[in-house]
């Protein structure tokens, strides 16, 4: 068996599962499994390790909905999934993500444990989806992943002293930046673009200058959308999507415009991402006092010519 889904609609008696448990065979009951996608509830929590295989490459876990989005992991069953995750198998893992619905205090328990887990991981590893803040060590070690191509982040980068740059950032396919993240990333990433460059004109973020097609922002409350900004995005020219998406802040704006962008900056902007198929740079602000005006989308209809 390669792949098992366990949903919350999955009812099985709990003498059931204890029998199982108990008379599991050497290397367990799924030897060759390689994906699990795991819909936890509290009857079967206590029995995640039943589906677990040395030979694990996509793990997907999500919340029931029959638990109370506000309490979303319960502090009593903390230690058990606790446990199923410092014991999950990483040698041949590929990717880990997590769909814990709304964040809530109880996830930064999860901070150390995660952490660890991210520093267990291989080459293999290419995808990570979990709204945890990590440790720098755990950061650094996935920036150093070669093949890690999906990556949402939460938190500020590590601080790297001038001395280690450059980094060599691996080729990622889709970024987000989340809650506490766009501004410390944007500018590590400003940095590394600015950075010296190898005799062949290599750079610290060439993969990743050739291979993002993604880049989803859902926090801008520390950021403006402005010339700093397209300065920072716009090296990545064969970004599909950019989305700059922070409802939940615009509507606490206070009348504080983001968008600081004239119809100039959105000309030399379109020029650089003619591949772009999908963009989204925010909304209105209250007071409407944005510097661009309807002459600004000719520039973008003649060179997006996909979006």
């Amino acid at each position: 068996m390669r792949e098992i889904y366990v949903e919350d609609w999955l009812l099985l008696e709990e003498e059931t599962l204890k029998k199982l448990h108990l008379n599991s065979p050497p290397g367990g009951w799924f030897p060759a499994l390689q994906l699990l996608s795991w819909v936890i509830t509290e009857s079967n929590l206590p029995w995640g390790n039943l589906f677990l295989s040395p030979h694990l490459k996509r793990i997907l876990i999500y919340k029931s909905w029959s638990w109370d989005p506000i309490n979303i992991i319960h502090p009593a069953i903390l230690p058990t999934l606790t446990s199923i995750i410092s014991t999950l198998p990483t040698s041949s893992l590929e990717l880990m993500s997590v769909d814990e619905g709304e964040p809530t205090a109880s996830w930064a328990y999860f901070k150390d444990l995660l952490s660890s887990f991210i520093l267990r991981c291989g080459p293999s590893f290419t995808d990570y989806n979990f709204s945890v803040p990590l440790s720098d060590a755990a950061l650094d070690h996935l920036i150093h992943l070669p093949h890690l191509r999906t990556w949402r982040i939460h938190g500020p980068p590590p601080t790297y002293p001038i001395s280690s740059l450059p980094l060599v950032f691996p080729p990622l396919r889709e970024l987000t930046l989340a809650e506490g993240a766009a501004c410390g990333w944007l500018q590590l990433l400003r940095r590394l673009e600015g950075g010296t460059s190898t005799t062949q004109g290599v750079t610290p973020l060439s993969k990743t200058k050739e291979s993002l097609k993604v880049l989803d922002i859902e926090d801008t409350s520390d950021i403006n959308i402005d010339p700093s900004f397209i300065s920072t995005i716009q090296c990545f020219r064969n970004l599909v999507r950019l989305s700059a998406d922070d409802w939940y802040h615009h509507e606490y704006d206070n009348g504080k415009c983001k968008f600081k962008l004239n119809n100039d900056h959105v000309t030399e902007f379109a020029m650089a991402l003619t591949q772009l198929e999908s963009l989204l740079l925010g909304y209105p602000c209250s007071e409407n006092t944005c510097l661009t005006t309807v002459a600004c989308l000719l520039p973008i209809s003649v060179h997006c010519s996909r979006l």
